[in-house]
This record gives structure tokens, sequence and C-alpha cells, in this order.
């Protein structure tokens, strides 16, 4: 004992000097880079402290049993290959753990011989093993870093935990997104981490078996694609799969398929589902036949699109279905509400198709955005596209109502059921929004005891008046609203997990107005004739202001400022001087130097394209370098160095 707190003491002190000094701190040298920074983000991002030892986090019963029936069909689908690990590493110590994205044990198998170290140690189902809880751990630091590692002994940020070796590997979906995590844990283990190596390809393989094994359930009744790099292996291991449509477009892959695709120089960043087959590889939906199983696997070669890379491929039709594919049906047109969100931006129309299929869906959802992104406006066009459109729409600002009327404004009360409350009694808010759509605009701000009532609410589907013996049933659809990081507000006890959990059904991310791509469509649009009013023009050198502003106040602030223009303008036209005084602090490049107007409106289409240079040269049908050279020469420099070639030489 007394030299496990030697060991404790030692490492805090290694833990806060890279807390204070940085990944480079000497007293943290035997861990490598990626545990030095999940220490970092342990202490500066999640605040954790690293002398405040904690016992593992368990959840109740209730709690873990929603976590396990969200992914009830993938836990039957991965048990098979949780317990073929189990038998390869159970007499080694080890136990297996299964987890969900969020870092919750779903499923467990170890020896109950030892059953209650294990959960002692948090080796157990219903274990809560994110980074933002238990600190650097196995699972936790995989969902947060996305690649397989082992989080060995004193890699651990929680010196309570510094006996334990964890060894986690990611499992995704078809859709390319982090499903579950699949872990092996032993209480003990030989010191050096090299001991770890065998365990994390095991994990990795079986990670990946299971990632298979998912895809291939899923995509049973579509063209399924194998690929590998050598025939031999082809049939029983291949290294990408691939699943189409009658079509012959990319409906899912696994992650393998997903790394080696995203490299293609085509597709440049362009999302790859829906992309046609013959922008992956050499060749096409009615080439299939001559891939399938009756002919020899090294016969069966195909070259990657670009003719970078042989592979070869085995081709699975739909069963019962015809080789030869049919075209696929059009989607359905968007509901005329969220149709008319759209400007033309990628980002935000991706966000505008979820939402319109998940229209009349009984889940919750929560919008989040930066102050004035347009978050009621996009929960208003949710309402008016579902089947409640008849229905009340009822908006809720949780912050600015005053915290002692809150409660009643929400739940109502019964005549004379508190000081002031008077005699005739108040029908609540979400009463009021009854068959339809209850919108609580920034509920990060709602008070902690409020959260518990809404719970309630939520899970019951009823709300009980302040002053009523008996509650009454309501059927709600609820969206809520935020522009606070609730996550954060979770780790920091300031919003409660459970309502977080049932408020994010679906999340829709609105991106910020600088990033988006169709603020020239958008100006055009807000400057039509509307409410009597006639259209207004904008000069050349006003549209460049109006491009090049950063807008903090985003959709709120544009409006505000076109209204302001509309109206002071002159014969119908928007000059320079006709805009508030805000837009006419010219945008800065790198060194400081104010920009002329082309430069400011180039400046706002990167920005638009997420600085992708060549996806924005597509876009405008001009060579790479000719962006390159004008950035250059107006002092324009990327802040994510996602393009990564050399300033061109301009001279």
């Amino acid at each position: 004992m007394a030299a496990l707190a030697g060991a404790q003491r030692a490492h805090i002190d290694a833990v806060m000097q890279v807390a204070g000094v940085g990944v480079h701190a000497p007293q943290a040298q035997a861990h490598d880079a990626l545990i030095r920074a999940s220490w970092q983000r342990c202490v500066h991002q999640h605040r954790l402290d690293p002398t405040r030892m904690q016992e593992a986090v368990i959840l109740p019963d209730a709690r873990l049993r929603e976590h396990q029936d969200q992914m009830e069909a993938f836990l039957h689908i991965a048990r098979h290959g949780l317990e073929a690990l189990y038998q390869q590493v159970a007499g080694l110590g080890y136990v297996v753990l299964l987890t969900d994205a969020r870092g919750v044990t779903v499923d467990f198998l170890g020896d109950l011989v030892v059953e209650p170290s294990l959960r002692r140690a948090g080796l157990y189902l219903g274990a809560d093993w994110s980074e933002h809880h238990a600190g650097t751990c196995g699972v936790g630091t995989c969902i947060a870093t996305g690649e397989a590692l082992t989080v060995h002994l004193a890699d651990h940020f929680d010196a309570t935990h510094i006996p334990l070796t964890c060894t986690a590997a990611p499992v995704y979906n078809p859709s390319g997104e982090l499903s579950a995590v699949l872990d092996i844990s032993a209480l003990t283990s030989p010191d050096p981490k090299a001991s770890q190596h065998l365990a994390l390809q095991l994990v990795k393989l079986h990670a990946r078996q299971v990632e298979n094994a998912q895809f291939l359930h899923r995509f049973r009744h579509d063209w399924v694609l194998r690929l590998a790099q050598a025939p031999q292996f082809l049939d029983v291991h291949p290294d990408y799969l691939l699943a189409l449509d009658a079509g012959g477009r990319l409906i899912g892959h696994n992650r393998g398929a997903q790394l080696l695709l995203e490299k293609l120089p085509a597709l440049a960043g362009a999302p790859l589902l829906g992309q046609p087959l013959d922008h992956l590889l050499d060749a096409r939906p009615a080439d299939l036949g001559r891939f399938m199983a009756h002919r020899p696997a090294d016969q069966r070669a195909v070259m990657l699109a670009g003719g970078r890379q042989l592979l070869f491929m085995l081709a699975s039709p739909p069963p019962a279905a015809a080789i030869t594919p049919r075209p696929a049906p059009p989607a359905p047109p968007l509901p005329a509400p969220l149709a008319a969100l759209s400007g033309g931006d990628a980002r935000l129309d991706r966000q505008i198709e979820r939402a319109a299929r998940l229209a009349n869906s009984p889940v919750s959802l929560l919008i989040t955005g930066e102050t004035g992104s347009g978050k009621e406006y996009f929960a208003k066009a949710l309402h008016a596209a579902s089947e409640r459109r008849a229905r009340p729409f009822i908006a809720v600002n949780c912050a600015a109502i005053p915290e002692g009327l809150i409660e009643s404004e929400l739940f109502g009360h019964l005549p004379g059921s508190f000081t002031g409350a008077g005699n005739r009694g108040k029908r609540g808010l979400i009463q009021a929004a009854d068959g339809g759509t209850l919108f609580l605009d920034e509920i990060g701000d709602m008070a902690l005891g409020l959260q518990a009532r809404l719970l309630r609410v939520l899970a019951e589907r009823e709300v009980l008046p302040i002053g009523a013996a008996r509650p009454v049933p309501v059927n709600i659809r609820v969206i809520a609203a935020t522009h606070a990081p609730l996550e954060q507000r979770v780790r920091e006890g300031r919003f409660r997990d459970d309502l977080y959990y049932r408020l994010n059904g679906a999340h829709f991310a609105l991106p910020p107005l600088r990033e988006r791509s169709d603020l020239g469509a958008m100006l055009d649009r807000m400057l039509a004739a509307v409410d009597n009013q006639p259209a207004v023009r904008l000069a050349p050198a006003a549209r460049a202001l109006l491009l090049a502003h950063r807008w903090p106040g985003n959709l709120r602030e544009l409006r505000n400022a076109l209204d302001y223009a509309r109206s002071v303008c002159s014969g119908g036209l928007i000059e320079p001087h006709d805009l508030p005084d805000a837009l006419h602090a010219a945008p800065l490049a790198a060194d400081g130097r104010s920009l002329p107007p082309a430069a400011a409106q180039l400046l706002q289409q990167l920005r638009g394209a997420h600085w992708n240079v060549a996806a924005l040269a597509r876009q405008l049908g001009c060579a790479r370098m000719t962006l390159y050279r004008r950035m250059a020469r107006w002092g324009i420099r990327s802040p994510n160095a996602v393009d990564a070639e050399p300033t061109p030489n301009t001279h």
C-alpha cells in the first residue's frame, strides 16, 4: 500500500507539471505525446483536479438501460465478437468492455469471482469512462482522439486508476461516425507498456470485425463491395467495404474504406456518401457482374479512381435482385418551410435535409449555434413542416423570464397556490403547447431545480401545475436551443446530464454566418420586394463590405443592417455610406493591412468554403494556383492551414 501511495504521489506531480509547464514537461517524458495531450485536456478543458482521486462513476440501472436501449440492435450484432475476444484474453486476467459513443459501458464480460474488485475499479457494466468524467483512460481518450490506443498504468490521469491497463479501439458506423468503443482492461499487468502491444492488435482486429458485421447486417439488402490489396484474402478478410444503392451511388463504407477514399484528389474534401461508383473506382455499376464470386479472385482486379492503386473486388448483389442496377427513386422534395431556409450552403443544406426526415419524429431536438444564427427560424420551419403545423408553436426564452416567475409561466398554477397567484389560476406554457411544439430557447440558462421538473415532463409527457395534486397529460414536441456549450455545463454540474441526453434526440448545429457560402444569395433574397416594400439594389462597393464583414451577430445583425440601409438609401440603391458604421472597418490581411473590396470578397468566399482552396477554385472555375497568387498578393493566409501548399512566387 505504501508503494502504491508513493506511486500515486509521483504520478500527481507529473500530471501537475504537464498542466503547468505543458506537454514538454521533463517529468512526463516517459509518456507519449497522445497521453500528455490528454492530460492537458483533462486539466484545461474538462477542469479535472489531478489531486482529487475519484471513485468510478457507475450509472444506476435505469440510466444504463436507456443507454442500452439506444443501441439494442448493435449489441446483438457485437455480442459474438465480444465473446470470441474474451475467450482469448480471459486467461490473462482481462475483462472485455463495450461502451457507447459517450463512454458508458453497455456490455461486459469478466470473471465474476473478482466482481467486487472490478466494480470498484470501474471495470463493470454501467461505468462511465468518458474522458470528462474519468480523465485519461482507454475508452475516453479513444473517443477524444478516434484512435486505438493503450493507456497503461501511470498513463491514466486519475491516480486511482494507475494499477490498471486499458486497451481500446473505436468502432465506426457505415456513415463514418463513432458507434462504440471496444476495450480490454486488467486490474494488474507487467510494468513495460510494450507488454500490451499484442493486446492492442487483438482489440483492433476484433473492433474491425464487429464494425464489418454491423456494416454487412445493415446493407444486407443492397449491393456490397468487398475490396482487398491481395486476392488471397479477399473472400475471408477484406480490407475495405462499400455499399451501393440501386443507382450505383455510395450509401455506406467501413472505416478502412473511408480513410482510403478521403485521400482521392478528385473528391477534394467532398462528402463520400452519395458519390457515384465511377468517382471512387475505375468501374461502373453495369460492370459489377464481372466482379462477382463465379470468377477467380485474381481476375477481379480494379483500380482506385485516378489509377493510383490496384485492388481486388468481390461484388455481392442484393438478394433476389437483378444484376443490372435500376435508377434510384428521386428524393422527395423538401417541405416548403424548410426549403425556404436554404440559400445553397452545403453545410446548412445537410442539416435541412436531416430536419425534413425528422419533421414528424417524436424525438426531442436540440439546435445549437451562435447568437442570432437563426435557431428560432429553424425551429419554426420544423414545426411548419410537421403534422403539428395546425397546432400552437409556443416559444419560451428561458433566459428572459425572471427566475421567480419561470416555474409558474412554464407549469401554470391553481388559484391561490402561492402568494400573489390570484384567484383565477393560470394555464402554463407547456399546456398551451398541447398538440403542437414547445420551443425552449436558451435552455442552457434554466435553473437546476426547474431542469428536474422539465425532465419529468419529457419522460412522462405530463405536467403538474403549482398547487395541483394530479398531473395533466400533454402531447408536445420539444425543440430546445442554446448558444451555450451544454456538454461543458454538464461537466461543470450546471446542467443535468439526464436532461441533456433527453433533449438531444437529434442535434442540429447551425453554422455562423461568417462560415456560410450563401451570403451573396441571402443578400439578394433579403433585398427583394417584401411586405409592400420595393426591391433595392447594392452598389458593388457596398456588397463587398457586406461580404467581408464577419457578422458576430449573425442573421440578426445582417437583417438589422439591411433594414437600416433600406430605410436611408436613395433611389433604391444602397451605397457604402448607407450601411451601419460597424461595417466600415475594413477587413484586415494577416499583416494588418486593410483589404480592397475585391480582396474582401475573396476572403468571404474562402471563409464560406472553409478555406478549402481546391474546392473554391472548382466553384469559381479557375486554377488553384490563381487563388494562391491572389492570396499572396493581398496577404491572405488560411487560419487552419487546410491547404499546406507553399505560397507561390508572385514576382
